[in-house]
């Protein structure tokens, strides 16, 4: 069985829900407190063993890869001031220890379509896929290195889901499945944002994925669906005829930071986690909240 080593990672959006901050910087470079939404993605995919990684990308946002390049002239001023703590953190996904190739998507034609600019970089193997707009915490492991462990075991294309409110099944994918066994079941049908009297489920698709390399026969063959973009969804329901796909229910809590209100959620909670930070904000906000 081949080990999962390549991951994609679709940044080509505009980040219109973040609007003016995005207009230059992308929203994939956001910071929770003090580190960007993209290294927490590279950080969680290292640690389920990955180093290569491919940006699905644009031209203008060359940042994002650049932030993990070797910054020469700070690393020095941060040696020479002996903040080695800093200068680890800087270093800890640097271009030493990790690949990153970029590709340019060049037209906005949805995930579906991101993800099969990057066939000829996987090739004929099994790959993981992370929206780094979903930020998951478990404490530990990390939502990737979880269906890593199913995928070793199973050796299926795996897709990450939690249930959600029925009112919010047309903003998702949604899955339904034959039953759930230790949080994983075997995908029956998945619908592309379904209203939520017509949901097979409340099961949501959420931003993580293993997927089989034949995954990209079936997204050359997706007509443009919800939203007139090339919907990855569209081409699993495809996949399933073929073989099994699996739902895979990840212990941890996910923040939608491609949302505002995600976004601030996140940003509090990790603060709160925050060893250098947690007592003076658990302080700030107790008293903001006259609690």
């Amino acid at each position: 069985m081949r080990k999962i080593h390549k991951a994609i990672l679709p940044v080509a959006g505009l980040g219109t829900r973040f609007l003016p901050a995005t207009k230059v910087i992308p929203k994939e470079m956001l910071p929770v407190v003090d580190k960007p939404l993209i290294q927490y993605a590279l950080e969680e995919a290292v640690n389920a063993d990955i180093k290569e990684f491919i940006f699905i990308t644009r031209h203008d946002k060359g940042s994002i890869e650049n932030h993990f390049h070797k910054a020469i002239e700070l690393e020095k001023e941060l040696s020479t001031s002996g903040k080695q703590h800093l200068l680890d953190s800087i270093n800890i996904l640097s271009s030493d220890n990790i690949s990153i190739q970029s590709v340019i998507q060049e037209k906005p034609l949805g995930l579906g379509h991101a993800v099969l600019c990057a066939k000829e970089a996987i090739g004929d193997e099994y790959f993981a896929v992370i929206l780094p707009d979903d930020l998951i915490n478990d404490g530990n492991r990390g939502c990737l290195r979880q269906m890593i462990n199913v995928y070793e075991q199973r050796h299926n294309s795996i897709i990450a889901v939690e249930n959600i409110s029925p009112d919010d099944t047309d903003k998702y994918g949604i899955v339904s499945i034959d039953a759930m066994d230790r949080s994983t079941g075997r995908i029956l049908n998945i619908v592309e944002k379904p209203k939520p009297e017509e949901a097979p489920s409340t099961l949501a698709v959420v931003g993580r994925y293993i997927l089989s390399p034949q995954i990209f026969t079936f997204l050359e063959q997706t007509e443009k669906g919800a939203g007139g973009e090339i919907q990855l969804t569209d081409a699993i329901s495809m996949l399933l005829n073929h073989e099994q796909v699996l739902a895979y229910e990840f212990e941890g809590k996910r923040y939608d930071c491609g949302s505002k209100l995600g976004y601030l959620q996140a940003n509090v909670e990790y603060g709160l986690k925050d060893p250098e930070l947690n007592k003076e904000f658990s302080d700030y906000l107790s008293k903001l909240t006259g609690n």
